[in-house]
């Protein structure tokens, strides 16, 4: 039996604007380190693959080079400041909360597929006042694997009810539509997200500045039973 339509979403860049508290928490690990922070400005260049790569460029910029142990303990130290200003600068970005609304009165699953770590990931979801919206909220430690490997995005489908053929994937960077590309599920792009490279040269199926363009974008990819 089919499941139902579904969207699943990136969170960090697609959902909500969380750059200012991940370089915030960047900042608290610079500082004791003996380094300056980092501007807001330089949030674009340094947040979208993770935390580990957040570290090592943020460090990197203040020229200074992590051992692997390094910076593995200044990761999970990082994990813990961050779980404590979760949400004191992100909120979702504009048309998010209407455009959930829509898809989810219209029958569709809602889903969350993402590297940032799952309980982050729903607490964060739940600090905004939407994790009750989704199905699934799928994150880096979720499955033995993770985006861009195509499982991550297919078993969060499945996690959530839906059906890998009425699926529809929306994100902000590389990363989420060489995943959708690989699990065969159309993928749109928000331009608005963290990628220094124009994310409509990755090729997505579709791209969008606003969540107030999503419905009619989902329309023109899924079938004519899916969307009405």
């Amino acid at each position: 039996m089919n499941g139902a339509p579904i969207l699943v979403f990136d969170l960090d860049g697609t959902l909500a604007d969380t750059a200012g508290d991940l370089i915030g928490t960047l900042g608290v690990l610079l500082r004791q380190d003996g380094h300056p922070p980092l501007p807001a400005t330089a949030a674009r260049a340094l947040v979208g693959a993770g935390a580990r790569a957040l570290i090592q460029r943020g460090y990197a910029a203040n020229g200074a080079e992590l051992a692997p142990e390094r910076l593995e303990l200044l990761f999970h130290l990082f994990l813990a400041l961050y779980r404590e200003r979760i949400a004191l600068e992100t909120r979702l970005f504009p048309g998010v909360e209407a455009a959930l609304e829509r898809f989810a009165c219209a029958g569709w699953r809602l889903a969350v597929c993402t590297n940032k770590p799952e309980e982050l990931s729903i607490l964060l979801l739940e600090r905004l006042g939407v994790a009750q919206r989704f199905s699934a909220i799928c994150g880096r430690d979720s499955f033995p694997f993770h985006k861009p490997d195509p499982r991550a995005l297919t078993e969060t489908i499945l996690r959530a009810g839906g059906d890998s053929a009425r699926a529809v994937m929306v994100g902000d960077s590389q990363t989420d539509i060489d995943t959708a590309k690989a699990a065969g599920v159309p993928v749109v792009a928000v331009d608005f997200g963290y990628t220094q490279t124009p994310v409509a040269d990755f090729r997505p199926d579709r791209v969008i500045s606003h969540f107030d363009d999503l419905w009619e974008q989902v329309a023109s990819l899924a079938a004519p039973a899916v969307v009405r």
